[in-house]
């Protein structure tokens, strides 16, 4: 019996150098690691005038985690892939007076923007959190849910954003979080940090928009304008403001050609043990614009992304 055991521990003793010489036998056999994820950034890019730029290749980003260059191993145009979008509509009392037109014109974008590929959902927040209708492509069921929204009482918007983000996080392709309030929060159970941390995590980009009726209504929650500001840039998204009527359809109109003109920026991580569970992200344009038709000044890009993520 101890011979047989002896013999056992040989025979796997060989078979074990036998596997680790064959990748070099091979020559270019290449060697994956189970331990390192591939982090996607999804980008957008737009010149001086905030028009979405369209025809960049690979070769004109690059991206860099804590200042360390990175290799962009996937790179692809975004127009084409399927879209997530979740529409959280704040329906908190003092928003009462302007849901009906939030709603018109959630409506129409999402007439606009929604291909058969592609879904959406719709939440609403007051004191609760709840989602209207759940991710679909189907027109008729989302004008449903947007003809059920009623008021309610306070806000809850961390807690909105957190949720929301929660559901975007496990479905696949491009994500988007569209929020349509006035920027208050009096009773999320979640912090803003909570909700911050859900957002990354998720991928989704956050766009806000922020319904203030009055400029200089004394009643504006300005630190909440100033989350939802922040969710937006560090997501890779964008905040608007809508005073006026026909703002929030513009608002709509530029989110939908955003989403429709986006890059994704794939890499693996080099190896680093820093102790951080956090890692910032940086993305730029090599080269600057081509000079404008006529002569003009060359115009700049701006990229924006998510600002990092969370290793665990």
């Amino acid at each position: 019996m101890k011979l047989l055991r002896a013999l056992m521990v040989v025979a796997a003793a060989v078979l074990l150098c036998a596997a680790q010489e064959q990748p070099a036998q091979q020559g270019n056999v290449p060697t994956f690691r189970s331990d390192v994820r591939l982090v996607n950034v999804f980008a957008t890019v737009v010149d001086s005038n905030g028009s979405p730029v369209a025809d960049l290749t690979k070769n004109d980003f690059e991206v860099l985690e804590d200042n360390i260059p990175q290799t962009i191993s996937v790179f692809d145009r975004e127009s084409q892939v399927p879209l997530n979008i979740i529409i959280a509509v704040d329906t908190s009392l003092s928003t009462r007076k302007d849901l009906p037109l939030e709603l018109s014109s959630a409506r129409r974008f999402a007439h606009d923007i929604v291909r058969p590929e592609d879904r959406l959902a719709v939440f609403r927040f007051d004191e609760n959190v709840s989602e209207v209708v759940p991710f679909t492509s189907d027109l008729k069921n989302i004008d449903r849910g947007l003809d059920r929204m009623r008021p309610g009482a306070a806000t809850s918007l961390f807690d909105a954003v957190y949720l929301a983000s929660g559901a975007l996080a496990p479905r696949h392709g491009r994500k988007a979080l569209v929020i349509i309030t006035d920027g208050g929060d009096t009773t999320s159970q979640m912090s803003y940090q909570d909700a911050m941390r859900s957002a990354l995590q998720s991928e989704a980009l956050v766009y806000s928009i922020i319904v203030v009726p009055i400029e200089a209504s004394a009643g504006r929650d300005i630190g909440g304008e100033h989350a939802l500001m922040q969710f937006s840039r560090d997501t890779g998204g964008k905040f608007f403001y809508a005073g006026h009527p026909g703002d929030l359809d513009a608002a709509f109109r530029q989110i939908d050609r955003e989403l429709r003109t986006q890059y994704v920026l794939g890499y693996y991580p080099k190896a680093r043990n820093d102790g951080s569970d956090f890692r910032r992200i940086d993305v730029r344009v090599k080269q600057p614009a081509p000079a404008e038709p006529g002569g003009g000044l060359a115009a700049g890009f701006t990229v924006r992304h998510r600002t990092g993520y969370y290793t665990h």
